[in-house]
């Protein structure tokens, strides 16, 4: 993309550990294959399971004597920081490898964030760009992120990479499917390799990219930034040690809308029973945990599946449907005026699904009950749902 070319690159300095040492990619292939790696269910799936999903993506797997050994030496924790359990790395870049196969393009574009941000979806450079793909404003506002006084889209790990798939698949095509055209195109801007293109006298479909003239030596650096990480995982593949530290229950993400009564990310993780720090920092676009809406769209925050908050809201929507609605009438029957409503808390009962229940805002009922967000409720409770009359809110 045209942006200013000081971008956010996090410099990994650790030793090149043993299983990334030079190794044939025909041997990680079969390597990978010898491995017994679990099952997956509806919710995780192994870490080697994302593995061989990028590995199969790929369309270079020629790891040879060109492989840069400078950015081999650069970026020689990422398999590292990988293998690791507590790191958060693994499920972020499963996430990744899943939006760019689902769109059938190789997963060599699911690298450009560790090239730009070290996959760090809160990363800022000081000359501008933002967020795991390093997009400057200009872009983003192009490809639909909003941007805002409250709201950065860019640091949306969803908004982002949707932006940058759609931006790469349109890249893909324009250079005949030739990733390391696109990816110098999503660094420089797809005029100036056209230009370069014509003043080699090349053609996409049948290009050396290494050869195009006139372009920046951080555009040729990209393209040999990004066959390096290929290769080192390729060949980290080849080692049973580093696969078995992948052989591991890894969380799904997935973009999940957030219900308008949810206004803080504390409360969407206590109703979904994820760790709140944790998806403050998969979603740094929204400031001090405050989730802020753009316009008429829904905010969506990137979250485990399953166990999270998508089969946590269905079940409590339809938990929370009152038994008229549920078969078939189109209204609840309005409270009367010299009778406002009561509810009886019983097991499982928490201050958001009641409000759902009788149709009220989350806040008139914490209000009504002198109650704080994130209150317990005791069994046996009674509450009051609708306003007495002639009360002042």
């Amino acid at each position: 993309m045209r942006r200013l070319l000081a971008v956010a690159c996090l410099c990994f300095a650790a030793a090149v550990p043993a299983w990334a040492g030079s190794v044939p990619a025909s041997e990680s292939v079969a390597a990978t294959d010898s491995v017994s790696l679990p099952a997956a269910d509806a919710d995780h799936r192994s870490g080697g399971e994302i593995y061989r999903n990028f590995r199969d993506g790929l369309a270079d797997v020629d790891c040879g004597v060109d492989v840069s050994t400078r950015w081999r030496s650069h970026f020689a924790a990422v398999p590292t920081r990988l293998a690791e359990p507590d790191d958060e790395l693994l499920p972020l870049f499963g996430y990744v490898v899943d939006q760019l196969r689902a769109s059938s393009l190789p997963t060599e574009y699911a690298l450009i964030p560790f090239v730009e941000s070290g996959y760090q979806p809160g990363a800022r450079s000081p000359a501008g760009p933002a967020g795991l793909w390093q997009m400057i404003t200009r872009t983003a506002r192009n490809h639909r992120i909003a941007i805002n006084t409250s709201y950065d889209g860019r640091l949306s790990p969803v908004d982002s990479t949707r932006a940058a798939v759609r931006y790469l698949k349109t890249l893909h095509g324009m250079f005949a499917g030739d990733w390391r055209l696109a990816a110098m195109a999503y660094n420089a801007g797809e005029y100036r390799i056209f230009g370069a293109l014509k003043r080699g006298g090349q053609v996409a479909r049948d290009a050396r990219p290494a050869e195009l003239p006139g372009l920046p030596r951080i555009t040729h650096a990209y393209v040999r930034k990004i066959h390096a990480l290929s290769c080192l995982l390729l060949q980290a593949g080849g080692r049973e040690e580093w696969l078995q530290a992948l052989d591991r229950p890894v969380p799904r993400l997935e973009a999940v809308e957030v219900p308008l009564e949810i206004e803080r990310i504390a409360q969407f993780a206590e109703l979904a029973g994820q760790d709140a720090g944790r998806l403050q920092r998969l979603n740094p676009a929204f400031r001090k945990g405050r989730i802020r809406r753009t316009g008429a769209a829904p905010a969506q925050l990137l979250a485990a599946a399953g166990t999270g908050f998508t089969a946590t809201h269905s079940a409590l929507t339809a938990a929370s449907t009152p038994a008229s609605l549920r078969n078939g009438s189109t209204a609840a029957a309005p409270a009367s005026p010299d009778s406002p409503r009561r509810h009886t808390v019983v097991r499982g009962d928490n201050p958001w699904t009641i409000a759902r229940r009788y149709g009220i805002r989350l806040g008139d009922l914490l209000q009504r009950n002198g109650l704080a967000v994130g209150s317990v409720l005791q069994p046996g409770k009674v509450l009051t749902i609708d306003a007495q009359a002639g009360a002042a809110e």
